[in-house]
């Protein structure tokens, strides 16, 4: 009987790992590691999107902090440049890591979470990069440990 079942479950395994494996639905992702000294002010993270064919139905913004940050949320610039970096939009976007009990928020383990906000952001033809600055008004931001851009399918 144990025989029978190892062999209905080898290729159950393999058909949900085709299954989930196709149903990715991510345009582009990327993370811009912050360096252990801070996020500093003038520290710019860009996101190079010249070769994204599809407009994304949604943006996420990834935070990975640490239980240590200083604040209950992060303010992020988001600048959306043309290929010879004119800036086309300039918008502030108010990402919460922890509830108001002071709990962190999102996913995580030991003393580090990823936090995911859902941000409206129109990807027009010419928006070549898009580039992330802190605006906690802080010349080095602690606790935050990367910072990411996630384009989704509709």
């Amino acid at each position: 009987m144990e025989r029978v079942m190892n062999r209905l479950a080898f290729p159950f395994l393999v058909l949900s790992i085709l299954l989930f494996s196709c149903t990715d639905n991510r345009l582009y992702e990327s993370y811009e590691s912050i360096s252990p000294d801070g996020w500093g002010m003038s520290d710019s993270l860009v996101y190079d999107i010249s070769s994204l064919t599809e407009k994304p139905a949604h943006t996420l913004i990834g935070v990975r902090y640490k239980d240590d940050y200083p604040y209950s949320n992060c303010y992020i610039r988001l600048l959306k440049r043309d290929s010879t970096h004119t800036i086309l939009e300039d918008k502030l976007i108010d990402i919460t890591l922890f509830d108001s009990k002071g709990e962190p928020l999102g996913e995580g383990f030991g003393s580090t979470y990823t936090v995911y906000d859902s941000i409206t952001l129109e990807v027009e033809d010419q928006v070549n990069s898009l580039v992330l600055l802190q605006y906690m008004r802080e010349e080095q931001l602690k606790g935050i440990e990367a910072v990411g851009i996630k384009f989704l399918k509709k």
